[in-house]
């Protein structure tokens, strides 16, 4: 799929069974569509501390892929790869700070310099051993705001999939986005991740699963923009929407002199971005199986003084109720008397993009 490519806009049809939703459409995605995508590692609001290391996982319970958060000096930091390149042992169970600013593997004594490379080799001397080959593997990273963004082998550059986000919400203090973890959490959703995913990609069903958002936004005008590698949901606030619980765009965005009660932006396969005039929160998708999926919520603030205003308040109260939906959709699919229908063209485009990237990109 290139940028240039534009989105289809014509209604879609339901077929029996939802594509790319069964067990050896699982297992494909697990080893070609993950790997090569990109998903949010860890927030890095505040930077780790020069010559520390702590042991990060990208998609816990599905790539389950060891990485290590390294910063070397007072530099960015490092994402390499926890591994030993001797015999596949871990380097680093636990956030250390570790003596000399080098990592020295417990199994045979190799040492790692914090910017991967291998200082030591005990037992190889005289072999030509460490040589480059022996560094540990940087595994391909980078940020927004207050996001760490990593991937093992992106079929496409970060800067894709960020580009429209810059666009959209680049004026807004990114910088001083702080993460709550009094508002963050865990939730295991019983569905596939392509199902929850669907939900979210429309406003269609919150008039009738969300009634205290349907009461905060402007129905009339919500808009799904599509983008090459995501799309993004503009809910607008109602005329008499409080000013403290809306974003207003400045002049030359094109949303500039409307009243934003919340941007929902989706980017391909797995990264929920919601903002709100107080902040973001993230619906981070880590599938699990084809009946389960992990939703990683993540609350950034920067504006505490807002908070619990407008269309960002009670959000997990919204997340409960999409939870139990979507654990209903995936006992409805499985239904052997259900034969599918037509997606809205209005209120469900961005299900149909969706599924096209899906067929696309994530059966290769």
């Amino acid at each position: 799929m290139t940028n240039d490519r534009m989105p289809p806009h014509e209604p879609a049809r339901t077929p029996s069974g939802m594509p790319g939703t069964t067990p050896a459409h699982f297992e494909r995605q697990r080893e070609s569509l993950f790997p090569s995508t990109w998903h949010v590692l860890t927030t890095l609001d505040t930077p780790p501390a020069p010559g520390s290391a702590r042991p990060v996982t990208l998609l816990p319970g599905l790539l389950d892929e060891p990485l290590l958060l390294t910063r070397p000096d007072a530099g960015e930091p490092r994402l390499l790869s926890n591994v030993c390149t001797h015999r596949a042992a871990l380097l680093c169970e636990a956030p250390c700070a570790p003596a000399g600013a080098t990592l020295r593997c417990r199994y045979h004594g190799r040492r790692f310099a914090l910017d991967g490379r291998c200082l030591a080799a005990p037992g190889f001397e005289g072999s030509g051993t460490p040589s480059p080959a022996d560094d540990l593997p940087a595994a391909p990273h980078g940020r927004w705001g207050p996001l760490l963004f990593a991937a093992l082998q992106p079929a496409h550059p970060l800067r894709e999939l960020l580009e429209p986000l810059d666009a959209l919400l680049g004026w807004l203090p990114l910088d001083r986005a702080r993460t709550d973890a009094s508002r963050s959490a865990d939730f295991l959703v019983p569905a596939h991740w392509a199902l929850y995913l669907e939900n979210y990609l429309e406003g269609f069903h919150v008039p009738f699963v969300h009634p205290s958002l349907a009461r905060v936004l402007d129905w009339q005008d919500y808009e799904t923009r599509l983008w090459p590698r995501g799309t993004v949901q503009v809910g607008f606030a109602r005329p008499d929407a409080p000013d403290d619980s809306v974003l207003v765009p400045p002049p030359g965005h094109p949303d500039h002199g409307r009243r934003i009660a919340g941007y929902y932006a989706w980017l391909w396969p797995c990264t929920m971005v919601n903002v709100y005039a107080w902040g973001l929160s993230l619906n981070l998708l880590q599938p699990l199986a084809p009946d389960r999926t992990r939703v990683r919520y993540l609350t950034c603030v920067w504006d505490e003084t807002r908070l619990e205003r407008g269309a960002g308040a009670g959000l997990q109260q919204v997340e409960c109720e999409d939870e139990i939906v979507v654990g209903l959709v995936q006992r409805g699919v499985g239904a052997r008397l259900w034969r599918g229908g037509a997606l809205s063209p209005r209120h469900e485009a961005g299900v149909a993009w969706f599924r096209r990237m899906l067929e696309e990109e994530g059966e290769s």
